[in-house]
């Protein structure tokens, strides 16, 4: 159902609401209309959350994060090696959809160069201590290894030592 704003909101022009409706704060400004889409604008050169905190919420940017009301927070992620791949990897897919949209923010740019480095060599690490996490790198082995245990939760779950 499509509710129409007739173009009174307070009594201000749409025009003037827009420009005077803040969004970098990572709530839902008050001054959105009701029953009207709300995306944020991303600056250039936003704040970012840590990579774990970044994969809990759901995002890298803190203006961005626009949780549902009577959401649960972003849960704490375990301490393993496993999450600190996850977390890199989600860095890596935010800071690149970022660039897609803002392609001249150098920092970002050096970030997604340090953070895609990081990863490839935690993700070795996991491999080379763990085996494969992707049939990819399983078909780089001398024989297929894909489906043979410990799989990597069962490291997480301290079923194997």
């Amino acid at each position: 159902m499509l509710i129409e704003n007739n173009g009174s909101n307070s009594g201000r022009p749409a025009a003037q609401t827009a420009a005077s409706c803040p969004d970098s704060n990572g709530t839902l400004p008050s001054c959105a209309g009701l029953a009207v889409p709300y995306v944020p604008f991303q600056q250039n050169s936003p704040q970012k959350y840590s990579q774990s905190e970044a994969l809990s919420n759901g995002t890298l940017f803190p203006g961005l994060n626009l949780p549902f009301r009577l959401a649960v927070q972003g849960s704490s992620l375990p301490d393993t090696p496993l999450a600190e791949l996850q977390a890199l990897e989600f860095v890596v897919l935010e800071l690149g959809i970022y660039l897609d949209t803002h392609k001249d923010d150098t920092e970002a740019f050096s970030l997604f160069k340090q953070f895609s480095a990081m990863e490839k060599a935690a993700k070795a690490a996991y491999e080379s201590k763990y085996g494969p996490i992707t049939k990819e790198t399983a078909a780089a082995g001398d024989s297929y290894q894909w489906l043979s245990e410990p799989w990597p939760w069962n490291f997480a779950q301290n079923e194997v030592k």
